[in-house]
């Protein structure tokens, strides 16, 4: 899907005075407050995951919405709670990795909380026994499993990085396995692979990582229909959604999460701070700030059943660097709101362009609700390079103003 400059479409009275009404410097105070250190990243069932539902909680309020603060539970989060280490010697020589640059946590390793040192085996060696083995490039499960049988030390597999040479951090993934599993950046990976075919190597590696239950608090407010405008109920159900969780910071390591998505929280803030000042809003306005999206969207599951059929969900994941257009992917009996969200982004020049946006909008369409999903980019995103400084204070006005302008036209 594209869209062109507006040439046909009217906008909706008093609505280029509404956008004028958006502000940048706000929502960048809002992403700036959410990346700080107080918050640890925002994962979910941590003390600053709490204090940002609360922080929100409390700006809603300030615009007069009754708010609820909707405890669930999730499971299997995996948390690392002591820094991986991975070192290898060859030849008399001994190299120390980095984490997150030259290797990371693998989502199905299993708990190994100290280091342990071991010789390196090819993952097609007769004997596994006490050793670490070194998989093929996308042979992971098979070298587990023989690894297992063997009882093996460990497995050492690749994984990719970010165009920054980054390894993001993620915190839900496939059941553990019963050996330590530890990725490294393909370069690594094709030096170790180079060592061993020279010589005997030993590997030192620990992976503390854990599978944790937790409790996710999703914000869930709604706006009273001023009375001369009808009353509640006389327009549609709009529900403006953003998850504010992250992956949470790593143990000697910040991890701000300010593009995923503090960002996307920032304009839906934005939009409804604008949208609420609004007299003649007829459209039954809601904001529910999501908890548990990187751990599998559990608040979003949570959430999503309790809503009335009627109900049109616009989840915004991400909004921090628009390149040549907004990512848009609908779900449910979604034509109309696409029709319109398309003819909204007309009026305020926004592109778009259909993409996959795998984020909470796809537990909404699940149940059946009218549910679109957009992004506008994330820098850095699940590094320590995802820091306020990169979200683009252009793409939260457009965002916002994308949201004003396609609540208004559905209100008109």
């Amino acid at each position: 899907m594209t869209s062109t400059p507006p040439d046909v479409d009217s906008p909706p009275a008093g609505l280029a005075t509404l956008l004028s009404q958006v502000s940048a410097q706000r929502m960048e105070a809002t992403v700036h407050e959410l990346a700080r250190d107080h918050y640890t990243g925002r994962r979910v069932g941590t003390p600053g995951g709490r204090a940002a539902a609360t922080w929100l909680a409390e700006r809603l309020r300030e615009l007069s919405a009754d708010v609820e603060l909707d405890s669930f539970p999730v499971a299997d989060v995996r948390e690392l709670y002591a820094t991986p280490v991975l070192e290898w010697s060859a030849g008399g020589q001994v190299l120390r990795l980095e984490h997150r640059r030259d290797f990371v946590e693998h989502l199905a390793s299993a708990e190994l909380p100290d280091p342990r040192t071991a010789p390196l085996a090819a993952a097609s060696e007769a004997d596994l026994g006490g050793r670490w083995v070194l998989a093929a490039a996308g042979d992971w499960a098979r070298a587990c499993e023989r690894a297992e049988a063997h009882g093996a030390a460990g497995v050492l597999t690749a994984r990719g990085t970010d165009s920054e040479g980054w390894m993001p951090k993620m915190i839900a993934g496939p059941a553990a396995r019963a050996v330590p599993i530890i990725a490294l950046h393909p370069d690594r990976h094709t030096h170790l692979a180079e060592a061993l075919a020279a010589g005997p190597v030993q590997v030192t590696g620990s992976m503390p990582l854990r599978q944790v239950s937790a409790d996710g608090h999703n914000v869930c407010a709604r706006f009273p229909a001023p009375s001369h405008a009808g009353g509640a109920g006389s327009g549609p159900r709009v529900l403006l959604t953003a998850h504010y969780d992250g992956v949470g910071d790593d143990p000697s390591m910040r991890l701000p999460a300010a593009a995923d998505n503090a960002s996307g929280v920032a304009a839906v803030l934005e939009a409804a701070r604008v949208l609420t000042a609004v007299p003649a809003l007829r459209a039954g306005l809601s904001v529910a700030f999501l908890d548990a999206e990187e751990s599998g969207a559990w608040g979003s599951a949570h959430h999503a059943p309790a809503l009335p059929a009627d109900t049109l969900v616009i989840n915004l994941d991400g909004a921090a660097h628009l390149h040549e257009a907004a990512s848009v992917e609908a779900g449910g009996p979604a034509h109309a709101l696409l029709a319109t969200l398309d003819q909204a982004a007309r009026l305020v020049g926004v592109p778009l362009r259909a993409g996959a946006m795998a984020s909470d909008n796809r537990r909404y369409a699940a149940v059946g609700l009218a549910s679109i999903g957009v992004g506008m980019g994330m820098p850095g995103y699940q590094t320590p390079a995802e820091t306020p400084d990169r979200v683009q204070p252009n793409t939260l006005m457009a965002a916002a103003r994308l949201l004003v302008a396609t609540v208004m036209l559905l209100n008109a």
